[in-house]
């Protein structure tokens, strides 16, 4: 199947588009599972851009699986972020204004492989303790992670 982003890009080049993505926060005993990613070697939390007529857990299960050969059990709506904070430009020169929705899990099945080219590495880190090199994108994602694990209600920023 062809990608809507890529085909959109093919239309209009680098200019800023506004494209619903899903992501998944992977949480378990005040440590958070990061990825890698290959494109700027930043580390991130998991998902991507939503298809054409895919549900939100469709796209999510699609992605998890794509990169890293999981499917999350049981997630959560953890928030919904858009606005100037999601503006991102990619290594690329695509710009991008993401409406993310973004969900929790502290489970998944299968074993992590990578399965495309687009992560490099996944490691545990302390909810304290986080990487200088986050991606962008999910620095307001990750500021609430302390405050949603404490009461899980959804985030709206």
């Amino acid at each position: 199947m062809k990608s809507y982003i890529r085909d959109m890009r093919e239309k209009i080049g680098h200019k800023p588009i506004v494209m619903s993505a899903v992501g998944l926060i992977i949480c378990k005993d005040n440590k958070i599972l990061l990825q890698k990613r290959a494109d700027d070697g930043n580390w991130g939390i998991h998902g991507g851009g939503m298809e054409l007529g895919e549900t939100y857990l469709d796209a999510l299960n699609r992605e998890l699986k794509e990169e890293m050969n999981i499917i999350p059990i049981n997630p959560k709506l953890y928030g919904i972020f858009s606005g100037e904070k999601t503006y991102h430009v990619y290594p690329n020169k695509d710009e991008v204004y993401v409406m993310n929705h973004v969900f929790f899990c502290e489970e998944y099945e299968g074993n992590i492989q990578f399965n495309d080219n687009e992560v490099t590495e996944c490691k545990w880190f302390d909810i304290h303790s986080l990487p200088s090199n986050l991606i962008d994108l999910d620095v307001p994602v990750l500021k609430h992670l302390e405050e949603y694990l404490e009461n899980r209600q959804v985030i709206v920023d």
